[in-house]
């Protein structure tokens, strides 16, 4: 890091019983997920979950060293956290992507569980063990901030090309709060329940960069499944 600019940490302070919370959340939003028959944000939200535990382990723990854990196993502590952030981030990303008018429906129960189980066990599992994680973003972030931008000018630059009437232009705006949106409620909601140590700075740099960086390569990857296999995994 340069002299004088902080590196923004992303930190993480709770007690196991918000592992047990979240897990008992996850089971019942797949389940939701499978009664509604939303297959496809279903195989998207546990393709969110490997990529995630990739990167969380595999890349931040393993290879750079920027992720530390206290108070637990760190592989499966790192592979629990992966599916409870990617499950829910890349499912609840993908059915916003499908625009079947109930956006609000599903990103109120989503964001309503999360903060029910933050603040369950911060009320009923004080007396529990307490686990630690922390998260240097500095070794990173410019090449997350890479990685969106080519995404972003992409489309960006078809949308240029297209014209303003043409109708395979995309939404951007629609996008960007797609994809600032969902880390922004998470964070907020670990923030607001005394998960995450105070401080703003990583809760709005994280929401501009780290979710929002995939929205763009995942809402060219839903156009195309989409035109060719329906919601119930059958070819249209």
């Amino acid at each position: 890091m340069m002299a004088g600019m902080p590196e923004v940490i992303a930190a993480r302070i709770f007690s196991t019983l918000y592992i047990w919370l979240d897990l008992a959340w996850l089971a019942g939003f797949a389940a939701i997920l499978l009664g509604f028959r939303r297959y496809q944000a279903l195989l998207a939200g546990l393709a969110g979950g490997v990529i995630y535990f990739i990167v969380d382990y595999g890349v931040f723990y393993l290879a750079l060293g920027t992720r530390t854990v206290d108070g637990a196993s760190p592989f499966w502590l790192l592979l629990w956290l992966s599916f409870s952030y990617g499950l829910t981030n890349f499912a609840w990303i993908w059915l916003l992507l499908d625009r079947d008018g109930k956006a609000l429906e599903w990103s109120l129960l989503i964001v309503a569980a999360w903060l029910t189980v933050a603040l369950l066990s911060r009320n009923f599992g004080s007396g529990l063990p307490a686990i630690a994680l922390r998260r240097g973003t500095g070794s990173y972030h410019g090449v997350m901030a890479l990685i969106l931008f080519a995404g972003y000018g992409w489309l960006a630059v078809r949308n240029l090309r297209a014209g303003p009437a043409a109708p395979q232009r995309v939404n951007l705006g629609r996008l960007l709060a797609v994809g600032i949106g969902v880390q922004l409620a998470w964070e907020a909601v670990l923030l607001v329940a005394g998960i995450r140590p105070g401080g703003w700075r990583a809760l709005v740099v994280n929401s501009l960069v780290e979710t929002n960086l995939g929205v763009p390569y995942l809402y060219l990857i839903h156009g195309a499944l989409t035109k060719r296999i329906g919601e119930d995994l059958r070819p249209r």
